[in-house]
C-alpha cells in the first residue's frame, strides 16, 4: 500500500506501449461500486474473492502492466497466476513512506484503523517475503520520483534473462 504502484504502473505502461490495468480499478469499474463498499457489504473475504477472479482473468492478457492491490500475493492461486502471466516487479516502500502516502486516503478500508501505522507493518512483515519469492525485480520506492522508478525498472528488465 502506498508504493506507487498505479503511478508507476501507468508511466511504464507507457514506456513500454502497452496497456495499463489496475486489478482494483477493473473491479470497481465492473462491479459498479468502490473497494471500500465491497469490503463494507461482502467483508475482506468476498473482495478477495472478486480480487482472485480478476488477476486470473487479467494475467491470461499477453502484453500487459498490470497494478495489483497490496493483498493480493495473500493467496497462493494469485501468486501462482501473477509469476506465470509475466515478469513481477515489487515495488517496496517503507512503513514511514507507506504512513506519509496514504495519510489522507480514505480509500483504503485495511487502514481504517486506530493505529494505521501498525497495520502497515503487520501487513507488511506478512506479504513482504511473498511478493519477494514472486518477484523477478525488487525496486525500492522511497524517496524517489516515480519517473525514476520508472527508468530504474526499464534499465533492470532489459538486463533480465528471458524466461
Amino acid at each position: 500500500m502506498g508504493a506507487g504502484k498505479s503511478t508507476i504502473g501507468r508511466l511504464l505502461a507507457k514506456e513500454l506501449r502497452l496497456p495499463f490495468k489496475d486489478s482494483d480499478k477493473e473491479i470497481e469499474t465492473r462491479t459498479g461500486a468502490n473497494i471500500p463498499w465491497i469490503f463494507d457489504k461482502e467483508g475482506e473475504a468476498g473482495f478477495r474473492e472478486r480480487e482472485a477472479a480478476m488477476l486470473a482473468e487479467l494475467c491470461e492478457y499477453d502484453g500487459l502492466v498490470l497494478a495489483t492491490g497490496g493483498g493480493a500475493v495473500m493467496r497462493d492461486e494469485n501468486r501462482q497466476a501473477l509469476h506465470a502471466g509475466g515478469r513481477v516487479v515489487y515495488l517496496h516502500a517503507s512503513v514511514e513512506q507507506q504512513v506519509g502516502r496514504t495519510a489522507r486516503d480514505r480509500n483504503r478500508p485495511l487502514l481504517r484503523t486506530a493505529d494505521p501505522e501498525g497495520t502497515l507493518r503487520a501487513l507488511l512483515a506478512i506479504r513482504d517475503p511473498l511478493y519477494r519469492e514472486i518477484a523477478d525485480l525488487v525496486v525500492e520506492t522511497d524517496e524517489r520520483p516515480p519517473r525514476m522508478v520508472v527508468l530504474d525498472i526499464l534499465e533492470r528488465l532489459q538486463r533480465l534473462p528471458p524466461r
